[in-house]
């Protein structure tokens, strides 16, 4: 996660560039090789931090406002939700799932959210436990007889929005976000 607003070479805000836009076109791009596999599975590492987050189409790389990396990451972790959502929509023959793998007590959590590290340092999931939902979803036989796109922590599907919360994006919104990131990635096809 990078705190302030920083540009790729591309001028694209970083944390956009690497949490929504290149899981986005990584992902895309392996959908053919996935439909000709033999139970093919995607998982997405999102975080529980997107619960704070309503999809915002009209800003996707945080240009308005003052800039706040931990609301910028959730926003991009609520933007993931919502691509594996869709892609478990458009492809029922590859299995999707997101996920959130607990808040573990990780160098990058030190490091780009230290106040927050401080506070729950005893708290804190090892890296252990924090891959082992992603796991379980890659590997089990169980986790495919979930429904595609559902939203995990510790081996459960669980909702991706709080309740009474206002998080809750239109179809429209979530086609425009799917729409515009097509637009940005064609630029890096070759």
């Amino acid at each position: 996660m990078v705190n302030q607003r920083e540009l790729t070479d591309e001028g694209l805000e970083k944390n956009f560039a690497t949490n929504t836009l290149g899981t986005f076109i990584l992902t895309t791009a392996l959908i053919p090789a996935l439909k000709n596999s033999q139970d093919p599975r995607v998982v997405t590492v999102s975080s529980g931090g997107m619960l704070v987050q309503k999809l915002d189409v009209e800003d996707l790389q945080f240009e308005k406002g003052t800039f706040d990396g931990t609301m910028a990451y959730a926003q991009n972790k609520r933007q993931q939700v919502v691509m594996t959502e869709q892609w478990a929509a458009q492809h029922k023959e590859i299995h999707f799932s997101s996920m959130h793998p607990g808040w573990a007590d990780t160098p990058a959590v030190q490091s780009s959210m230290p106040d927050f590290h401080a506070k729950m340092k005893n708290k804190l999931r090892t890296e252990a436990q924090g891959a082992d939902t992603v796991v379980w979803l890659a590997v089990s036989d169980a986790a495919v007889r979930q429904p595609s796109g559902l939203f995990f922590q510790d081996r459960k599907a669980v909702s991706t929005h709080l309740p009474l919360a206002f998080s809750r994006s239109s179809p429209a919104e979530e086609a425009k976000l799917m729409s515009t990131l097509e637009q940005l990635a064609e630029k890096f096809k070759p």
